[in-house]
């Protein structure tokens, strides 16, 4: 009789703090007759939070697909852990970057357990697999779901969901999270808790790159910002160096102030309204083209 052992996959080493875990040269990407992107670089370190910020339309979510390989861009480059991104096998891809999209939707009665124990496929058949039962409950923690974990996921509301689908990437162990807007669903002490926990991952020699809308919370948390607009990287940078309020003005069409806190002297960034009730905020005077559609 012949016995057939399982062939345990190999676990991937993990890049040290500083070291470039994906990079993005020159990408171009065509969407009918507008360019998403425009000749875009982003790379992502070991250690860092990144924030893809920018107004609507400016290709923020598309230069995150295209970082995690789940969009081919038109021309350009893109390494995963040294290597183009299209050479990793899907499985030996999903244990190197864990990706959380913009909308994630669960229409059958799994429950919270259930989805977030999907986070561990990527590991069957490697040593990491002992560890599911402690991974999973580690993160239904971390994002304070444990309660929930018997409650089927579209019984929940829209900011649980999408703790819960924050759980499931945290659970997958990747080096490279990608987060497009996780704050969005999410009231304000869980949009502290997931910024939160992303410095903490970075902390711990994650790679974090995550789309925001909330200036404030870019300033806050990332240690470089990166702002589009009409598929073009205008800037790269510290918060600082780079959330001006001059630049601020022009990409978003509205006058931005970004001044320092009176006790801890962190950055704020603040749209400027009328004072008087009722007035209709006015665009900046410096003129910009029109946004694509």
């Amino acid at each position: 009789m012949i016995i057939l052992k399982r062939r345990e996959a190999s676990v991937p080493d993990r890049l040290a703090p500083g070291e470039v875990v994906a990079r993005v040269e020159h990408a171009t990407v065509q969407l009918g007759s507008t360019r998403a992107l425009v000749a875009a670089d982003l790379e992502v370190r070991a250690g860092e939070v990144v924030a893809l910020v920018g107004p609507n339309g400016a290709g923020k979510s598309t230069m995150l697909g295209v970082l995690v390989g789940d969009r081919r861009p038109d021309s350009g480059t893109v390494e995963l852990c040294g290597r183009p991104v299209a050479s990793w096998m899907p499985v030996e891809s999903a244990r190197r970057r864990a990706v959380l999209p913009q909308q994630s939707s669960v229409t059958f009665p799994f429950t919270v357990i259930d989805v977030v124990r999907m986070g561990r496929a990527p590991w069957i058949g490697t040593p990491a697999e002992a560890d599911d039962d402690e991974v999973v409950a580690a993160a239904l923690d971390r994002v304070e779901v444990s309660h929930l974990a018997n409650r089927a996921v579209p019984s929940l509301s829209g900011g649980e969901q999408a703790r819960v689908a924050l759980a499931r990437v945290l659970a997958q162990q990747a080096q490279l999270l990608a987060l497009d807007e996780p704050t969005a669903a999410l009231d304000l002490r869980h949009q502290e808790l997931v910024l939160g926990l992303a410095r903490e991952r970075a902390g711990a020699g994650d790679a974090v790159v995550t789309v925001l809308h909330d200036l404030g919370l870019a300033a806050a948390y990332a240690d470089r910002v990166v702002m589009l607009t009409r598929g073009t990287v205008v800037a790269a940078g510290p918060p600082a160096s780079v959330l001006r309020p001059e630049r601020l003005s022009e990409v978003y069409r509205h006058d931005v102030e970004v001044v320092a806190h009176p006790i801890t002297g962190a950055l704020l960034v603040l749209p400027k309204r009328s004072s008087v009730s009722g007035d209709r905020p006015h665009e900046p005077t410096r003129t910009t083209t029109e946004d694509n559609p």
